[in-house]
């Protein structure tokens, strides 16, 4: 039973993975985005105002990569860069409405099809899925987390609960 189950959820994750990695690049492209500059967003917002330094130990680049990353992105309209009160020498990048708009518009690209499969199930489905889920949720915080390699994700998971 053991390995069934695995099983299961290895082929779930693979569905998951497959639908929501292709609506997601679909609406990067569609937007003209680089997976750079979504990630950058992400960041942003999920550390609220930064440095532009700050910002490049984030995405694991350069000072001088990440100036240029957000340069387009100020181009675009979707962060605000300004001196730093503390440090005039220093820029605070911050999201614009518009570039939460489009974290939003992101998530939900990502997301739609979740709502559309939830939409298949009759009610007594729905029901037997969210307790089977919910204990999935409870049994996996018994494995832990390291807290450095789930940074983006809690940033995604944090917008997806504000977009709620």
């Amino acid at each position: 039973m053991e390995n069934l189950l695995a099983e299961s959820l290895h082929q779930w994750m693979r569905v998951i993975m497959r639908h929501s990695m292709h609506n997601f690049m679909r609406f990067a492209k569609e937007n003209n985005f680089s997976m750079a500059q979504i990630n950058a967003l992400f960041r942003i917002s999920h550390k609220g105002a930064c440095g532009v330094s700050d910002l490049g130990d984030e995405l694991g680049i350069t000072s001088a990569a990440a100036s240029q990353l957000l340069e387009k992105l100020v181009q675009q309209g979707l962060v605000q860069r300004s001196e730093d009160p503390q440090d005039r020498r220093n820029k605070r990048i911050v999201l614009t409405e518009q570039g939460n708009r489009i974290l939003q518009d992101s998530i939900q690209a990502r997301q739609g099809w979740l709502n559309q499969l939830a939409a298949l199930f009759t009610p007594a489905e729905q029901e037997q899925l969210h307790q089977a889920l919910q204990l999935l949720i409870e049994k996996s915080k018994l494995l832990g987390e390291d807290d450095a390699d789930l940074t983006g994700f809690r940033t995604l998971m944090d917008l997806q609960k504000k977009s709620l």
